[in-house]
């Protein structure tokens, strides 16, 4: 019995560190993504420039919520770019994969974008770009300075309009326009490498 006991409060513990890692959020949290399913260039927009190649799949091994993660291989070369979209309003209609839509959201409970990343301290720097209902681009950057997973907390008051590139049917108004119907990573430092991305979701923090 003190056994069992034991056994119990060893795995209670372990919850309770694990549901630490999300402790300075205000209790507002809505997972929009977790990669479920299919992944391919059926659900998921991605493809990138001159040069340069880059390749997504689902991993069942590295993971941290649900039954898989997205998974990103990548070669990037010298003033090229790339992209890894999901949401509504981009060139593949089946990325629209948020497990609620954009304009059933409550913005203004929230404050910030977050997700987990699987870094290998590589010092690789990924954009977090999102789209704004009026098509405009924005960035938050992300360096890969860490060992394993971590949870990127994105600010949307740090997100800044992108000045390298916006569609062409974007209202660049510099005015962060909700519903956000999109987000995208992108891989910034030429070379090759790989990252695993996992539980996008809204928060709000202190």
């Amino acid at each position: 019995m003190r056994e069992k006991r034991e056994i119990l409060f060893l795995a209670f513990s372990i919850f309770l560190i694990v549901c630490g890692c999300v402790s300075h959020h205000k209790g507002e949290k809505l997972l929009i993504d977790s990669f479920e399913g299919e992944i391919n260039a059926q659900t998921v927009d991605f493809g990138a420039g001159p040069n340069s190649s880059i390749k997504v799949e689902a991993s069942k091994d590295i993971k941290f919520c649900g039954d898989q993660s997205l998974k990103v291989e990548y070669e990037l070369a010298p003033s090229s770019y790339m992209w890894v979209a999901r949401g509504f309003n981009i060139d593949v209609k089946g990325a629209a994969k948020w497990l609620i839509k954009p304009q059933e959201i409550n913005w203004k409970k929230y404050n910030a974008f977050s997700f987990y990343m699987y870094g290998s301290n590589s010092q690789g720097v990924v954009a977090f770009d999102i789209k704004d209902s009026k098509n405009e681009m924005w960035r938050f950057i992300v360096k890969d300075n860490f060992q394993g997973w971590k949870e990127i907390i994105c600010p949307l008051d740090k997100f800044f309009p992108r000045g390298d590139w916006q569609p062409d049917n974007a209202e660049t108004n510099q005015v962060l326009d909700f519903p956000i119907v999109s987000f995208q990573f992108e891989p910034r430092l030429p070379g090759k490498g790989g990252y695993y991305f996992d539980c996008v979701s809204l928060i709000r923090v202190k």
